[in-house]
């Protein structure tokens, strides 16, 4: 089992940054790749950002090409979501999620979510 603990959300103005954390308490964590999704009301989960169990391989979606970087640190059983030169449209519920294969995550193939952590970007 694992489970998925979101932070570092809050209230930004656009052009500034914000680093996500996700965190578990899961033994298997180094085995899972995992992703970042974002949600707005009435809409389904967007893929944002996704990275391999090893680090080695990660994908963005095109939105956030350039101004997001995911990153791990297996040690501490932690992903980030380095978040720069963020935008109004940016705006949303983001929620990591965890799950086998890095390239299936971008389609929701995963096992576990999170609850979730809210961005707002101010104009």
């Amino acid at each position: 089992q694992v489970q998925l603990v979101e932070s570092g959300g809050g209230l930004v103005q656009a052009g500034g940054s914000l680093r996500l954390s996700c965190a578990t308490s899961g033994r298997t964590f180094s085995r899972y790749a995992v992703g970042w999704f974002r949600q707005t009301p009435g809409k389904d989960h967007e893929f944002v950002a996704a990275i391999s169990w090893s680090g080695g391989s990660t994908d963005y979606a095109d939105s956030v090409k350039g101004r997001f970087t995911i990153s791990r640190d297996n040690a501490k059983n932690t992903v980030y979501l380095q978040m720069n030169s963020l935008k109004p449209e940016d705006t949303a519920i983001y929620s990591c999620a965890a799950g086998p294969r890095v390239n299936t995550i971008p389609t929701g193939r995963v096992d576990y979510w999170g609850q979730g952590t809210q961005v707002t970007v101010s104009s």
